[in-house]
């Protein structure tokens, strides 16, 4: 490039989620000076919109509460729920590093992250294994994340932007420009390079064009989803995966726009259309169930659960914060809950009624939910208007087991790597092959694969070729 770099670092991050956050502390702690960039002044990505729970096998935690899980069921879960069409190394490089990964967290960077009883085995998972620090959200985790960085000595840089990367004819990433909110350019050179810059799911050209059927969803995503990582890769040869993949969520409240806690239909809870009819096995298809909620008539659906479901979701701060807005609606009988959300009061007594008649006889209801020891709502009655958005995309640079992002004859670039939304994940090629919590579990996974890589490349990088730079 004709413009020398201003600074030059062995391990560049770019993104301050939980993967630019984690691939940083690792990369720090296996020996190189690292610098992470975020293009925001205050951290929060689509980290900080999450619950902030990560999907992980074999922990100690698990063992702790006498949970039987390891990384051979958790990879067999991953590939059943992708129906076979994931990526067997990605996904067994999951199964094999998430849980030593959270332990990491916990012991290495005394981050408070325990199994989540209260999270059934659901939507794919055949064990309790989703862990979380309870009480606390997403947002919770980029702040930590980012005290962390400091206690470690790790240099961080708000407010820029990456506007392009700089390699030379062999694809080995020589550096970066970043841009500023005065409009001026820094040029930080690296030894290697970490993409940790989110999705597209705020992109809506890239979404029409990898996801049309999502074109007109909300999007419950971070606004600096836009697809930078896929961009700059692309412009590098890079091999894209599973890019018409993605989390969907059917139950966004309208007009908070809070998640409902996917425990309340795992519960018991049910969805119903304006019609007051029941539409969808709640408990089939996590991000799947997005589709039967965007395709019912109207702009809405609603959640309806009791008393008791609430009660067991009440530790969620989604939960929480619901009810402090007093978005629920309440009704001590089904008459006059119809009332309450504007729904016919006869289709939505023969609605719960159906249900409760398949729970007590052990058979599935008309829409093929089996519904074991859990009930259906049945008095003191709660509602929460919902509409179906896209929270996070799952497909992007394909990456190898060691987070190495690679060309599309499958050979890896020289020093660039990526993980969390920037990478291709374990979800399949669509909506329907998502895990519960398999977003920050790929987020710190392949952000902790990544960081000890970069590390790895920059320290056996020779010191006069970039120091020359």
């Amino acid at each position: 490039m004709s413009q020398p770099f201003e600074i030059t670092v062995p391990v560049l991050v770019v993104g301050g989620g939980a993967c630019g956050c984690i691939a940083a502390l690792s990369a720090q702690e296996a020996g190189a000076q690292v610098l992470l960039v975020e293009q925001d002044e205050r951290p929060m990505g689509s980290t900080g919109m999450s619950q902030g729970l990560i999907c992980a096998a074999g922990t100690k935690s698990q063992a702790d509460h006498g949970i039987e899980d390891d990384a051979d069921r958790y990879y067999a879960d991953i590939i059943a729920k992708t129906r076979g069409l994931t990526d067997p190394v990605l996904a067994r490089a999951i199964a094999d590093h998430a849980g030593p990964t959270v332990d990491w967290m916990v012991e290495a960077l005394a981050m408070p992250w325990q199994l989540d009883t209260g999270f059934r085995p659901a939507y794919g998972n055949s064990a309790y294994r989703v862990h979380g620090w309870r009480g606390h959200s997403g947002q919770d985790m980029v702040d930590l994340l980012h005290r962390r960085l400091d206690d470690a000595g790790v240099d961080v840089l708000l407010g820029a932007r990456l506007s392009e990367v700089h390699a030379d004819e062999n694809g080995r990433i020589l550096g970066v420009s970043l841009s500023r909110p005065d409009g001026s350019v820094e040029r930080i050179g690296c030894g290697a390079l970490v993409l940790a810059c989110g999705g597209f799911a705020a992109n809506h050209a890239m979404v029409a064009r990898y996801m049309p059927e999502m074109a007109h969803a909300r999007n419950n995503g971070h606004e600096g989803s836009q697809g930078t990582a896929v961009r700059v890769g692309e412009q590098l040869g890079a091999m894209l995966g599973d890019m018409g993949a993605y989390q969907g969520y059917a139950m966004l409240t309208e007009p908070q726009g809070i998640p409902v806690p996917p425990g309340v239909p795992v519960e018991g809870g049910v969805l119903v259309n304006m019609a007051g009819e029941r539409f969808v096995d709640e408990t089939a298809d996590i991000a799947g169930m997005v589709h039967p909620v965007l395709a019912q008539e109207g702009d809405h659906v609603w959640v309806v659960f009791d008393t008791r479901i609430e009660a067991a979701a009440d530790y969620i701060p989604e939960m929480q914060q619901l009810k402090a807005l007093n978005a629920l609606k309440k009704a001590d009988s089904v008459a006059d809950l119809a009332e309450a959300i504007r729904v016919p009061a006869s289709a939505l007594e023969t609605a719960l009624a159906e249900a409760k008649a398949a729970q007590g006889e052990g058979r599935p209801d008309a829409l093929g939910r089996l519904w074991g020891d859990d009930m259906p709502p049945s008095g003191s009655y709660r509602a929460l208007k919902v509409v179906g958005a896209i929270f996070h995309t799952q497909g992007g640079l394909q990456i190898n087991g060691e987070a190495r992002v690679v060309r599309g004859d499958g050979s890896p670039l020289p020093n660039l790597f990526a993980g969390g939304g920037a990478a291709r994940s374990v979800s399949g090629p669509a909506h329907w092959g998502y895990l519960p919590a398999m977003g920050l579990a790929t987020a710190v996974t392949f952000g902790r694969l990544a960081g000890q890589a970069a590390a790895r490349t920059a320290l056996t990088c020779d010191e006069a070729a970039f120091s020359d730079r």
